[in-house]
């Protein structure tokens, strides 16, 4: 094991016993959000294309969401682990190798996240980050710094199990919705747009769905505010069947392929 990955298994061992230490007074204080749309045992897959002009449309990888079955304690509180896969492959690894792990460990009742840990490869450049959030206190502690933080404040992974919480019936084009997030000890807000209802067409079948458009920070590989357009399923779970996004050079689509232990029947599915 390398020493870097020795120092933050042993950062992580450290910022939990101060989690422990004062778990008493971490109990209290959380809100208490109702969830009808995930559950433990909840994983969804995808698969991942590529397109431009030099290369075409190809297939360039797959990506997961899972929910893992059993119950972890973090600080006295239940949580739900999440762990979320992307990789490229096949011919595609030569031009741009990813290899990316996140995973979170979000409370049962608040679904704010209690631990986060980050490990990416994208291109040769290598990123990891373990996250420890005192939501009582509203403070992050990473490998790195110290931050202060808004209250209830989500992680990338975390801050879509959240979203999937809102009731969207009502939702009526233009409705925004905001999330923050933490992300290289910086908060950020997320906002995401409701861009109206529509019937898609994949290759596992058609799905009626909820169209939004995320709006992401701009910078070397996104060229604008809201590239993105998501569309998620129109039922109680809220899961997503599709999504493109435009970036500097070309446009990635990431297209459902299959699910399973979903908290509740998949209604939006029409064929």
């Amino acid at each position: 094991m390398q020493t870097t990955s020795k120092i933050f298994i042993i950062l992580s061992a450290i910022l939990l016993c101060h989690f422990l230490a004062g778990e008493k007074t971490f109990a209290q204080g959380l809100r208490t959000l109702e969830n009808t749309a995930f559950q433990r045992g909840e994983k969804i897959s995808y698969r991942v294309f590529y397109d431009s002009y030099l290369t075409g449309n190809v297939h360039a990888g797959s990506a997961s969401l899972e929910i893992k079955d059993n119950n972890e304690v973090v600080g006295g509180r239940n949580t739900m682990n999440v762990v979320g896969l992307g990789n490229t492959q096949g011919a595609f690894n030569f031009f741009f190798r990813v290899v990316n792990r996140y995973e979170t460990y979000i409370d049962d009742q608040a679904i704010v996240p209690l631990l986060f840990i980050r490990r990416i490869n994208e291109g040769g450049y290598r990123k990891s980050q373990d996250v420890m959030f005192d939501q009582r206190n509203n403070i992050a502690y990473s490998n790195t710094d110290t931050v202060p933080v808004v209250e209830n404040v989500q992680d990338i992974i975390s801050a879509f199990y959240y979203l999937r919480t809102y009731n969207y019936d009502d939702a009526e084009v233009g409705d925004v919705y905001d999330v923050n997030f933490f992300l290289d000890d910086t908060v950020y807000v997320s906002r995401v747009v409701f861009d109206g209802r529509e019937r898609v067409h994949t290759r596992i079948g058609t799905f009626n769905t909820l169209r939004f458009r995320p709006q992401v920070l701009e910078g070397e590989v996104f060229s604008q505010p809201y590239p993105m357009t998501l569309w998620i399923s129109d039922d109680e779970n809220k899961i997503p069947v599709l999504a493109q996004s435009g970036i500097v050079v070309g446009s990635v689509k990431m297209e459902l392929t299959n699910y399973e232990g979903l908290k509740n029947p998949m209604t939006s599915r029409v064929d």
